[in-house]
């Protein structure tokens, strides 16, 4: 008869508890146990709209663009571009808006594993004087953006 008695208080102990939990307000089993459940439903949908509120005040990985920085150096640039994600065609794409520019790349670093990573010194070739930093950023950002349109990036 001692084991339904302790049975008995564990159970009103664990039902005191869910009560508290739920901020319950109800004495008999059943009532609290239909509080808890209108809690956890509550507590559902708290998160759901948690997930959606998150999901919507960031933009996809798809649309992040990679990032281009340009330097300008004594006879040419240090141009970086950076993806967090690898980009399968987009040096070609880049390397060609170099040469439309007329920039010979003397030195490049090139990472394409898990992200993209360009990192490239180039110089201008014959007539290019009208060619500055901005020049060499607007056609590279171009390229990026029309690779980007190609392949389904955006």
């Amino acid at each position: 008869m001692g084991s339904k008695d302790e049975k008995r208080a564990a159970l009103n102990q664990q039902l005191r508890q869910l009560r508290s939990v739920t901020n319950s307000t109800a004495v008999n089993k059943a009532s609290i146990i239909m509080d808890a459940s209108r809690y956890i439903e509550d507590l559902k949908e708290r998160v759901d709209k948690l997930n959606e509120d998150v999901s919507s005040s960031q933009p996809p990985e798809e649309t992040a663009l990679p990032v281009v920085t340009v330097e300008t150096l004594e006879k040419g640039f240090l141009i970086s571009v950076f993806a967090e994600k690898n980009c399968p065609g987009l040096l070609v794409t880049i390397l060609e808006a170099f040469e439309d520019l007329g920039m010979e790349v003397l030195d490049a670093r090139v990472s394409c594993s898990d992200t993209f990573h360009l990192q490239a010194v180039s110089e201008k070739e014959g007539d290019t004087d009208n060619v500055d930093d901005q020049v060499v950023k607007q056609a590279v950002v171009e390229a990026v953006r029309n690779w980007s349109a190609r392949s389904g990036q955006d």
